[in-house]
Parts: C-alpha cells; sequence; structure tokens
C-alpha cells in the first residue's frame, strides 16, 4: 500500500523546534515557533484560565457530545469578543471549530464548494500553512504584493493595484490584525479603501483573526473586521484562541460567515457544520468550555484582558528595545521598521544563509525567511542579540 508514497517534507517551523531541543549549548534562543512566552521563556496557562478550568472541572457532570457546532455559548461569547454591541447578528452564525486552522480549513471546504471556480488571492508573504489549507480544499491561490522587505512597510498602492485584477466572485485572504509573518499591519483608513474595492469588484473577504488582543488591543484589533462587516453583503472569518488565551494544545478556534440575510445564515451555516461532521465529526470541547466560562463572568473577564494587555505591552518594548539594539549596534535605522509593527512576529529581512550562520555560530533559532517570534526575546539578552545580528550582516 504505501510503497508508492515519499515521506512529506518536513515542517520548517515544527522542524526548528527539535533542533533547538538538540542543541546543547546553554545560550541558545529559540525565535522560531509562535507561542507567547514570558521574561522566563516558559507559556504559562494564564490565571482567568486556570480558575476557569476549575469551575469547569466542579460543575461537569458529563462528557457526552454537545453536536457538531461545538459549545453555543462560546460561539456567541466569541461573536460578541470580534463584532461587538453593533454586530448585525441576525446576519451571522459561529461555530467552534478544532483551533484557528480547523477554523480556516472548514471555511475553506465550504467556499471551495460554494465557488468551485473562484481563486484565492493571498498576501505576499502570508503565513505558510495558508497555500497547504486552501489546496486541501481544492481551492486555486494567487498572491497579490503586501510587504515591501527594503521598508519593511506595506506595498499598499501596489496591493490595491494588484488586486484589481481579481475577477469578480474571487477570494480574498486577508489578516485581520498582526500581520503574520510581517507584523506589517494596514492602517485603519487603509481598510476602508480595500474594503470599497471589495465591494466595487464583486469579491469575497476571507479574514484570519488569529492574534487579536496582541496589536493595539482587543477592540482596535477588530475594528478593521467590523469596518467590512459594515460594508460588504458577505465575508467569513477565522478566529483562534491559541495566542489570546494561550490555550494552543487544547485546539480552540471559531469560524464565523457573515451572510446577506437570515436565511442565508441558515443554509450557510448548516453547510459549514456539515464540513465539519465530515472531517472530525465535533470539536474539542474543554478549553472551550473554559472560554466561554471566563467570557461570561465580568470579573474573569476584567482578569483575563488584564493579564492579555500586560503580554500585548511587553511584545510592544520588546519591540522598542531590540529596534534600539540593533540601531546602535548597526549605526543604521535599517531596523527601526520592528518597533513599528505589531504582534507576535516580523522579519528582520536578512538572507537564509545569514539565519543559517545565526543558528550555527550563536545558538539563535529563527525560520529561514528570518521572521522571529518577539515574545520569544528576553530583555536582558537584546543587545547580545543585536550584536549577533549585526556580525552577520
Amino acid at each position: 500500500m504505501f510503497e508508492t508514497l515519499t515521506a512529506a517534507p518536513p515542517d520548517k517551523i515544527l522542524s526548528l523546534s527539535v533542533a533547538f531541543r538538540a542543541d546543547n549549548r546553554p545560550e541558545k534562543m529559540d525565535l522560531g515557533v509562535g507561542v507567547y512566552k514570558d521574561s522566563t521563556g516558559a507559556t504559562v496557562i494564564m490565571k482567568a484560565v486556570r480558575e476557569a478550568e476549575k469551575r469547569l472541572y466542579d460543575s461537569q457532570t458529563t462528557k457526552t457530545y454537545l453536536g457538531m457546532g461545538g459549545d453555543d455559548g462560546f460561539n456567541k461569547a466569541m461573536l460578541k469578543m470580534v463584532f461587538g454591541a453593533d454586530g448585525d447578528y441576525a446576519r451571522l452564525f459561529a461555530g467552534q471549530t478544532a483551533g484557528g486552522t480547523g477554523a480556516l480549513r472548514t471555511l475553506a471546504e465550504l467556499l471551495a464548494r460554494a465557488r468551485p471556480d473562484a481563486t484565492v488571492w493571498l498576501s505576499d508573504p502570508t503565513w505558510a500553512n495558508h497555500f497547504p489549507i486552501l489546496k486541501a480544499a481544492g481551492l486555486n491561490t494567487t498572491t497579490y504584493p503586501y510587504f515591501d522587505a527594503a521598508t519593511g512597510k506595506v506595498k499598499f498602492d501596489a496591493m490595491l493595484e494588484g488586486l484589481k485584477a481579481a475577477k469578480a466572485g474571487d477570494i480574498v485572504l486577508l489578516h485581520g490584525c498582526c500581520h503574520n509573518p510581517t507584523g506589517a499591519n494596514l492602517t485603519i483608513e487603509q481598510w476602508d479603501k480595500v474594503a470599497d474595492l471589495l465591494v466595487a469588484q464583486n469579491l469575497f473577504p476571507f479574514v484570519d483573526l488569529a492574534y487579536q488582543g496582541f496589536g493595539d488591543g482587543l477592540e482596535d484589533d477588530c475594528a478593521p473586521t467590523r469596518l467590512l462587516a459594515k460594508k460588504v453583503p458577505e465575508m467569513a472569518i477565522a478566529t483562534s484562541c491559541s495566542k489570546n488565551f494561550s490555550v494552543y494544545r487544547d485546539r480552540v478556534g471559531c469560524a464565523m460567515l457573515l451572510c446577506k440575510d437570515a436565511d442565508a445564515v441558515k443554509i450557510a451555516g448548516s453547510q459549514l457544520l456539515m464540513m465539519t461532521r465530515t472531517m472530525y465529526s465535533m470539536p474539542p470541547d474543554h478549553a472551550a468550555a473554559a472560554v466561554r466560562i471566563i467570557l461570561e463572568d465580568e470579573a474573569l473577564t476584567a482578569n483575563w484582558k488584564a493579564e492579555l494587555e500586560e503580554m500585548r505591552l511587553r511584545m510592544l518594548n520588546l519591540r522598542k528595545g531590540f529596534a534600539e539594539a540593533l540601531r546602535r549596534y548597526s549605526n543604521s535605522d535599517r531596523f527601526d521598521f520592528i518597533a513599528e509593527h505589531r504582534g507576535m512576529f516580523s522579519r528582520l529581512g536578512i538572507t537564509e544563509a545569514q539565519v543559517d550562520r545565526l543558528r550555527e555560530e550563536y545558538g539563535i533559532y529563527m525560520v529561514g525567511d528570518s521572521r522571529f517570534n518577539v515574545a520569544g526575546l528576553k530583555e536582558d539578552r537584546l543587545d547580545e542579540l543585536a550584536k549577533a545580528v549585526v556580525s552577520v550582516l
């Protein structure tokens, strides 16, 4: 049976973790895998999550199935977190998924069934797993210009011009906030122009909102999605709780749809749930229930928001500190963009050979395209890291 197969290529990011663990150098740094780490290098369970899990343990009386859509209270709470008090809830649908990746995959399957001839337009660059997820659903893909590696800024005019080549009915995948892998975001004014272009050309927005709360705050980070919802007739949104609730391994996400009317919600929602049924039947419950408990309890919500804000501000301070250290040792403003970007990731803009040298000579691990995890930085080692980067330029 399996003699016809060849070994799958290793995942570049996960392979990096394996290599890092095998490295015996005490001074090594892991800037690869995208998990939030505190100042000690630990990925801790958030205090509100721990309390919610305790309450869940004390109150849960059964492990029976919840259904294909998962926890209904969780779904409602997630919709409220993304769309706020002014959301048009008669046109909205949400279904719990196995992580943000599960949301992307189920939505991709739904879009492939609804628009089999559509092309999905992705930013250049985008999260590496976007392409295989969409390909697995049978969707065609292409790219639009997005990031200027030389300046560290969004090539916005080129982005708009590139999207003008999309045909009516095509799908545009947009990063809701904290663009992965670059950290370079659109301004709200630019989002407004993107929304107008989508409407004018009859393009369908597919928003990947994986880092809400990690950029400019919970409300500001979902402002682009809310702006789109005011203008476009339909869209899909994939959300994740991995980062902002730090429940990575428990796989908690939510697939959302904005439809033309309530009747369309029933049809599209039923089809989306059937996608879940055929892939993994129904999502895991534990951490989604904990998230629901947090979002339904005012005091727990306040505690969670406070801890999330600490994480966000720490990453901003790390960005600023690293950019300043690089400016000192490079005697240039080449890396100043790092302080301006938002979220967990940025790209240094160095070559793959230089990334290899950082790993081999200094034990500094980052992805080959020079994407690094800002939360993997340590406050007391920014100068050391900056010196190493400058030494390989």
